[in-house]
């Protein structure tokens, strides 16, 4: 297999998995039936609900945010429970996101997060032996697994066994049998597109006398007697593989039968995810795992424009970091295709060297878009050509135009629903420079203009940039750079970034032509200021923070300052920035109202990995987080003063930390625990405290 046809299987598996995400999760139970599905859409051949932006969902986060395990792991390419588990602990904001948190005993994956928080190891977190058989065996060890799959390209042994690892975090007995299966049936479909043979060869790795195993077959049976109306099978599984037959909120058997009746049944993968929504039940996971089956098998051919435009190559998640919730579908298909490549030991193609954190946009993936949006969709349109992104204009004249643009950054205003209720940090920032290279092509008019822009999110304003009249069609490359001290963006985000692409002819002779961006850079360093005063609260966060733990609020002061408030009984976190973050600088300010907590922080990973600075326990220092253990690097004993304010300024260089506090450096010491991460503001104990805007400058 070559790297260019891997990558692209892998990129239609990914997108294929979201398509069924996108489709089933409006049907979803527990209120919808399969006839209530009928009642209402008949049948399905499109996605029943307009999304202006779909919301998080866990059937990706979990995908997204497990396989981080492997990237994290200690010993590079090899995988164990254990690390599975730490990053169930480390992206998870406890109670909000990624996950279903439906209480103890009754979500399983709730349950063994706080068993594992309990201080109960995986796999015993998710076994029979502590949660019993039914818990243990509900949806989720399948639904988690795709990436896994993703991973061994025609390897489906390998597959299986790193899903079966995954998967023992939370699930036991037949839930991990259902976690091997579709990840074997991923990894078998890298090299062949027969259902059948893709069933059978799954069906070696995991044990035939499992029930798991015995649905399989038994809808196998059916459909070769009764080939043409799945109906009738859906009927057969409601009769002998039900819900009353497999109790808790979603057991994996009937919802298995269902997986395997819309392989077998789906003529194609559009005929797949639509069998599996409208069969009902977990009708979202469902078709969520068919897609990234047949998405792998079919290729991006496979995949119905219809259906694949929607996705525009972006999705959104609901872990700890708000930077990682913007996710880029081409640039993360060629990191975990470099994951896979590092976990198999084999070379690195130069066109898979790509690094996270980084923004660099090349269009190669047939179709691909990386996410970029038209304001004017009406006499303008965007499309893949040959590995550029191409934006026709048809015969406009002035002062008629759109915005091509990227979107860093996203707000409440730009989703129809709060499902998992995502949380952001902007992907661009003040500091950098922006760069892209463009072609074009001019079929009839005199000239166009092109200004590039910025857009405030807090205002919607654009702050434009030199305007360039275009003439000619000879190749350009346009750079600029996002000068953080511009008044119109101190202390806040920006949303987009792009081009102000305006028609420049009179109607005698109208601009008819296509843009064509060839690749789109962004570099430098960022500097950065939050201005509280800026911000809103939006799915229950601050913007542009996520935050772990703890009530927040903008409480504005009789000073006429906004300070972002926590209040919490244990400890609470506000993290935003580029996760990747290395040497960097941040500034802000604090009043303590009640504890002796208040830190500001750097290099944090998730919710158990990072550096912290200030005041905490009767002491100030510099603290480290890790792995749960809360420790001092360097710290003396000192009494914070209550309702007084203090600013504090902390720098990571290398492994260099530095603390300053109101101006006097405080404290310093050398660390190699953490290289990167995002910035801050904790407290590690209860109490209430108000945090002052934040100035970040990465170095």
């Amino acid at each position: 297999m070559t790297t260019a046809t891997f990558v692209e299987k892998v990129y239609a598996g990914f997108l294929g998995m979201n398509i069924g995400i996108r489709l089933g999760a409006p049907v979803e139970p527990t209120l919808w039936t399969s006839e209530r599905i009928e009642r209402f859409y008949g049948d399905i051949h499109s996605y029943v609900k307009d999304f202006k932006i779909f919301a998080a969902d866990d059937d990706v986060n979990g995908p997204v945010y497990f396989l981080r395990s492997l990237n994290d792991a200690k010993q590079q390419g090899s995988l164990s429970v254990s690390d599975v588990a730490e990053a169930w602990l480390n992206y998870a904001r406890e109670g909000v996101g990624m996950f279903w948190w439906g209480g103890y005993g009754i979500s399983t994956e709730h349950t063994a997060y706080l068993n594992l928080k309990q201080g109960i190891p995986a796999p015993l977190s998710g076994s029979i032996q502590t949660n019993g058989k039914i818990l243990a065996e509900q949806i989720g060890g399948q639904i988690f697994i795709d990436t896994w799959g993703f991973l061994f390209p025609g390897d489906p042994k390998k597959a299986s066994e790193y899903a079966r690892i995954a998967a023992s975090v939370s699930h036991d007995g037949d839930g991990l049998r259902g976690a091997e299966f579709i990840a074997a049936c991923i990894a078998e479909a890298f090299v062949s597109s027969d259902v059948h043979h893709i069933l059978e060869k799954a069906l070696l790795y995991i044990d035939e006398s499992s029930t798991y195993a015995k649905v399989v077959r038994a809808v196998m049976e059916f459909h070769a007697q009764h080939r043409e109306n799945w109906r009738e099978c859906l009927a057969y599984l409601q009769k002998y593989w039900g819900y009353d037959r497999y109790p808790g909120v979603c057991h994996i058997i009937p919802n298995a039968g269902v997986c395997i009746m819309a392989l077998l049944y789906g003529k194609n993968f559009a005929e797949g995810v639509e069998i599996a929504t409208m069969a009902g039940w977990d009708t979202d996971c469902n078709a969520g795992n068919v897609g990234s089956i047949l998405g792998v098998a079919e290729g991006l051919a496979g995949l119905p424009e219809h259906y694949r435009k929607p996705i525009n190559d972006m999705i959104v998640l609901s872990g700890i970091s708000g930077y990682l919730n913007i996710l880029d579908i081409p640039s993360y298909v060629k990191q975990v295709c470099k994951l896979s490549l590092q976990t198999r030991k084999k070379e690195i193609p130069v066109q898979l060297n790509v690094e996270e954190g980084c923004i660099d946009f090349d269009f190669s993936l047939p179709g691909s878009t990386h996410g970029f949006n038209l304001s004017n969709t009406h006499d303008c349109s965007l499309r893949n050509t040959e590995g550029k992104l191409e934006m026709l204009y048809d015969r406009m004249v002035r002062p008629q135009g759109s915005r091509l643009f990227y979107k860093p950054f996203y707000r409440r205003a730009d989703f129809d629903d709060e499902r998992y209720m995502p949380v952001f940090s902007p992907t661009i920032y003040p500091g950098q420079t922006v760069t892209m290279q463009l072609g074009f092509e001019k079929f009839s008019g005199e000239s166009i203009t092109l200004t590039p822009y910025v857009r405030n999110s807090s205002t919607g304003a654009l702050v434009l940039y030199d305007a360039m009249v275009i003439w000619d069609e000879h190749p350009r490359t346009v750079s600029f750079f996002i000068d953080g001290s511009d008044p119109q963006l101190i202390g806040c985000m920006i949303d987009e970034v792009g081009l102000v692409f305006e028609a420049n002819s009179p109607a005698k002779n109208r601009d008819f032509g296509c843009l064509v961006v060839e690749r789109f850079t962004v570099s430098g360093k960022g500097e950065y200021s939050i201005d509280m005063s800026k911000q809103k609260k939006e799915f229950a966060s601050i913007t542009p923070f996520s935050h772990n733990h703890g009530s927040w609020e903008l409480v504005k002061q009789e000073t006429g300052d906004v300070l972002m408030e926590l209040m919490t009984l244990d400890h609470g976190e506000a993290c935003t920035g580029n996760y990747f973050t290395k040497d960097v600088q941040v500034q802000g300010s604090f009043v303590l109202h009640r504890g002796s907590s208040a830190l500001a922080s750097l290099r944090v990973q998730g919710a158990r990995r990072g550096y912290y600075a200030g005041f905490h326990k009767g002491e100030v220092g510099i603290f480290k987080h890790e792995m749960g253990m809360f420790s001092s690097l360097v710290s003396r004993p000192f009494v914070v003063e209550l309702e007084k304010p203090y600013c504090i300024r902390f720098e990571a260089k290398g492994n260099q930390l530095c603390l300053d506090i109101d101006g006097q450096e405080v404290d310093r010491v050398e660390d190699s625990s953490f290289a990167y991460g995002m910035v801050g503001y904790a407290m590690y104990e209860g109490g209430r405290i108000g945090f002052g805007s934040l100035s970040v400058k990465e170095e």
